[in-house]
């Protein structure tokens, strides 16, 4: 034992890596989280008092088997030759048939619930994680959230319905085995159950390093789950640098600690279980030695002394079974508290109560024309920024003392240098993020007084590398508004210049785009992002380099378009290629987390600042590759 809890330092550090709050739990049994839990089974209460019914049914037909046993056994030492055999038979008959029908009932019935709970967690989880903040992935990783919706969640339901079937099922068969025994000899039988403390002795000895070692292994297997989506989304990357040998050294560090922590876990189950069975034959063997000296003192019958041995082994066939399944619920709470704290994970950035409150009266009253379900008024017609700051945990600013307006039919463009914090702003304009420091007001109200599905459902985002989702090119465009038309759809991917190339395809706008868009190139997913973003007709349209992968032809059609869509709206243009915004209504330079100029884009020029020397530098850059490429030829 004292090798069993040595301080692993390795294992430590992927429990550390992978740890967050969430996996800093107690190593106990925690009956409040298994109530909770059982709860998502509990909902099914006639499938589970079915179950409960048949488990005890079956309970009772292997309790009567030994009953049945010495019935034979004491009718032969009564009647001899005479003895009712058939009628023996006959009931040992129906008792295996109501065996065989109870264990199907059983199976079918376990699977059931497992299915159902399985079902009901997964969507629960599902659901919050399309609630939580952007703050929230960025402190962890893809592999820790995919372990938890599959591995962590299949173990705890298989837990929860198997489990609770196996319960039922020995608590019943060791009640009824015990009330027999009693009866028929309740000396015989305290010494049958003199092992059961000893039993209880030994499940709380190995309860705490069962579960500290099975916390391992679940977190060990997020970080696998994690190296698996990386190297699988980054395969062009890795053979492009020839990373192969290298990944796989690392991958196999990963599998080397979870091999460590999976036998540590095997091991102590291994040595648990054998030691509850050891007791088991131990206690058969004491109910052998004492019943043998009773019937040979005359004070027992031999059918009784053989129903003490067969009810005596069959008591400990639940220990059995409840003590693997009390290994398997180490395991299962450890996934239970990670698929719990995924589901009570609360979003950083959520509505308040005040908000919340005016939502529910408005969704129970009637409003106005033009007024939104918080109370505000349903239009946008101006976005201030006033001494906005934002720093992410622990770390230094990133925006400092951001003051900036933009109304109605404006396109506030934001160029700078790369990591001065454009990126950064415009998530606060959009409340991905909210400022750790003054406000956003839009007409005039802190945006944090709005609803913030509200203001999220008016937003058109089109990001620089764009997220196409597995479907057609029709279903990806139509996700910015699920009721439009084909009409519609096609008009918004003329605008966006996606058209042309859409009915160039086999299929056009129903052809398949492949898992993330992989049949699609980079320009054109960001065409089809950019159709999506003007079907959903936004107040705020917001553009992270949303030109950067097409070609110049194809950018001058989404210009043309632009001047269209940007009517009656409020537009934020995060660029690089700074001849791409040389028509919006005002250029704001972003640098070091503060706005170092402001203007259109002749005044500064005219002041000869950051501006300037950006707007030389890619001018000087563009001719420079023109007369390359013009001397190639």
């Amino acid at each position: 034992m004292a090798e069993m809890d040595a301080f692993d330092p390795q294992l430590a550090d992927v429990n550390a890596g992978d740890g967050f709050n969430e996996d800093a739990a107690s190593a106990g049994l925690q009956p409040r989280l298994w109530r909770r839990l059982f709860g998502y089974v509990f909902v099914y209460k006639r499938d589970l008092v079915l179950l409960g019914l048949v488990a005890v049914a079956t309970a009772l037909v292997e309790a009567a088997f030994p009953l049945i046993a010495k019935g034979v056994v004491d009718d032969v030492e009564a009647s001899g030759a005479n003895a009712a055999f058939a009628l023996w038979g006959l009931l040992y008959l129906a008792c295996n048939l109501v065996m065989a029908g109870a264990v199907g009932a059983l199976i079918w019935l376990s699977g059931k619930i497992e299915a159902f709970a399985s079902h009901d967690i997964r969507a629960e989880a599902f659901a919050n994680l399309q609630r939580l903040s952007f703050s929230y992935y960025d402190r962890r990783p893809t592999g820790w959230l995919m372990a938890r919706l599959t591995a962590d969640c299949n173990r705890l339901t298989d837990i929860l319905a198997w489990a609770f079937l196996d319960v039922v099922w020995g608590l019943t068969m060791m009640l009824g085995i015990a009330g027999a025994m009693l009866v028929m000899n309740w000396r015989l039988a305290l010494v049958a159950f003199v092992v059961v403390p000893v039993v209880g002795w030994v499940s709380a000895k190995f309860r705490k390093r069962i579960l500290a070692s099975a916390r391992q292994v679940r977190s060990t297997n997020s970080l696998i789950t994690g190296a698996y989506n990386e190297s699988i989304m980054g395969v062009l990357t890795t053979k492009a640098f020839v990373r192969e040998k290298a990944d796989a050294r690392d991958f196999g560090k990963l599998t080397k600690t979870m091999y460590r922590a999976s036998v540590r876990n095997l091991l102590l189950a291994a040595i648990y279980v054998p030691i509850v069975l050891l007791l088991a034959a131990l206690a058969t063997n004491l109910t052998l030695v004492a019943g043998g000296t009773m019937l040979h003192a005359g004070a027992l019958g031999i059918g009784t002394l053989i129903a003490f041995m067969m009810l005596a082994r069959h008591f400990f066939d639940p220990v059995e079974s409840i003590g693997h399944w009390f290994a398997e619920m180490q395991m299962a709470q450890a996934a239970a508290e990670r698929v719990l704290s995924l589901i009570d994970a609360t979003p950083e950035v959520r509505d308040s109560e005040q908000v919340a409150q005016v939502l529910a009266a408005g969704q129970t009253h009637s409003r106005p024309p033009g007024v939104a379900a918080d109370g505000g008024p349903k239009r946008i017609t101006r976005i201030e920024l006033r001494g906005v700051g934002f720093a992410y945990e622990g770390a230094k600013p990133v925006l400092s003392n951001i003051d900036l307006g933009a109304e109605m039919n404006e396109t506030i463009a934001i160029v700078g240098p790369t990591g001065g914090g454009k990126s950064t702003l415009v998530n606060i304009i959009c409340r991905f993020y909210e400022p750790t420091t003054g406000q956003v007001l839009l007409d005039g109200r802190d945006y944090r007084e709005r609803s913030l599905h509200w203001l999220q459902s008016n937003l058109g985002v089109v990001l620089q590398n764009a997220h196409v989702f597995s479907g057609t090119i029709r279903d990806n465009i139509r996700y910015g508004r699920l009721t439009a038309s084909e009409e519609e759809i096609e008009w918004s991917a003329k605008l966006a210049g996606a058209h042309d190339f859409i009915i160039d395809m086999e299929r056009g706008y129903d052809t398949e785009v492949g898992e993330g868009g992989g049949r699609l190139s980079a320009g054109q997913k960001q065409l089809v992002s950019f159709a999506r973003a003007i079907l959903a007709e936004p107040q705020i349209l917001v553009m992270d380099e949303a030109t950067s992968s097409v070609d110049t032809e194809t950018e001058l059609k989404i210009q043309q378009g632009l001047k269209f869509v940007l009517q009656g709206r409020i537009s934020f243009v995060i660029a690089h290629r700074l001849s791409t915004i040389r028509g919006a209504t005002r250029i704001v330079v972003v640098d070091g987390g503060r706005i170092v100029e402001s203007g259109d884009h002749a005044t500064l020029l005219t002041k000869d600042g950051h501006y300037a020397a950006l707007y030389r530098q890619q001018s000087l850059d563009e001719a420079t590759r023109r007369w390359e490429a013009k001397g190639e030829e």
